[in-house]
């Protein structure tokens, strides 16, 4: 049996995996930090089923925490490691952006560092971000596009994209980059842009809300979806040789357009309840990222499946489940 381990196990791509990885047969170990509360609702189905959670473990340690990875890679000898753990949003980086270099940029040193240490043979998979190449110098964006990073977190995951390919060249580490572009999902944090929108128009459909407040509605992203995207991470670890790719759906949309689409399926005015809020843009905006997998499309045989209207339309229909029981306990306390 093969063993994984994750860091950000607990986070939307992180649940994606490990489902992926618990159902081709792996041992999957994920590093979560030690908190007086649980935040493992994302994994909680795999918990309930006994036959899967027997293919789960979590372990504490912290990406902050040099030695408590070396011992765990020590002791558990994995044969995947995969790097999802982060400070991951954009905008809150600019607010704290040294704890932003210390865990999505450090972070990657601390475990880069751990291998090579314990000699660990481990295949190793590096979570890169389309916000390193902020503001673009070409589109769309390939794996040799030049990055020009707009956020401390895009200059955090700079730093660790090329790390990873230095100890890659420098000390033979089976190590690859994912250069993922936006991938969203009804487990997306509900503070991300695409999250937001569709949890709030559900509730507002239902009188559980009156306004949303959002920033820049023009920025365009190229949104997939994470269920498609943790298969390409794997894919990449299962390749005769290390290497970095972009992996992306090929189409761009704005977040006006992302508005359109989730009020047109509730069938409501977006304008008269969508009110623009400063506090919400970054300092240095990203205009537009669109990307290229056609390297992952030839080397991995990697596709995305989800189109970006099933992608809304999955959303919606999560949310508003939630919302749906949300107003039921209104009602009941009413």
């Amino acid at each position: 049996m093969k063993t994984a381990l994750i860091t950000g196990i607990t986070g939307q791509d992180g649940s994606y995996l490990t489902e992926l990885l618990v159902g081709k047969g792996y041992k999957v170990y994920g590093i979560i930090r030690r908190s007086s509360s649980f935040n493992t609702e994302r994994l909680e189905h795999l918990y309930q089923d006994p036959h899967e959670k027997r293919k789960m473990e979590l372990v504490y340690g912290d990406l902050n925490d040099a030695s408590s990875l070396a011992e765990i890679i020590h002791s558990l000898k994995p044969d995947e490691i995969y790097n999802l753990g982060a400070q991951s949003h954009v905008r809150v980086s600019f607010d704290i952006p040294e704890y932003t270099g210390e865990i999505t940029g450090m972070g990657t040193l601390r475990l880069l560092e751990a291998i090579r240490r314990t000699g660990c043979k481990a295949r190793f998979y590096q979570a890169s971000s389309s916000e390193m190449f902020g503001k673009v110098a070409e589109t769309p964006q390939t794996e040799t596009t030049p990055f020009h990073p707009r956020s401390p977190y895009a200059c955090a995951k700079v730093f660790s994209h090329y790390l990873t390919v230095n100890y890659r060249e420098s000390y033979n580490i089976f190590a690859c980059n994912g250069i993922l572009f936006n991938h969203e999902s009804p487990r997306r944090g509900e503070t991300f842009v695409t999250r937001k929108i569709t949890r709030a128009a559900t509730r507002i459909k239902l009188g559980l809300q009156d306004k949303l407040y959002l920033g820049n509605l023009e920025a365009k992203r190229d949104w997939g979806f994470a269920g498609d995207y943790v298969e390409a991470m794997w894919l990449m670890l299962q390749a005769d040789n290390p290497d970095d790719y972009v992996i992306a759906t090929g189409e761009t949309y704005s977040v006006r357009e992302f508005l359109d689409e989730v009020f047109c399926l509730l069938n409501l005015d977006w304008k008269k309840i969508v009110e623009i809020d400063p506090r919400y843009f970054r300092p240095a905006e990203v205009d537009l990222l669109l990307g290229d997998s056609s390297k992952a499309k030839r080397q991995l045989g990697w596709q995305p499946k989800i189109t970006f209207k099933e992608l809304v339309k999955m959303m919606v229909k999560s949310d508003m489940e939630l919302a749906k029981k949300e107003k039921i306990l209104k009602d009941v306390n009413e």
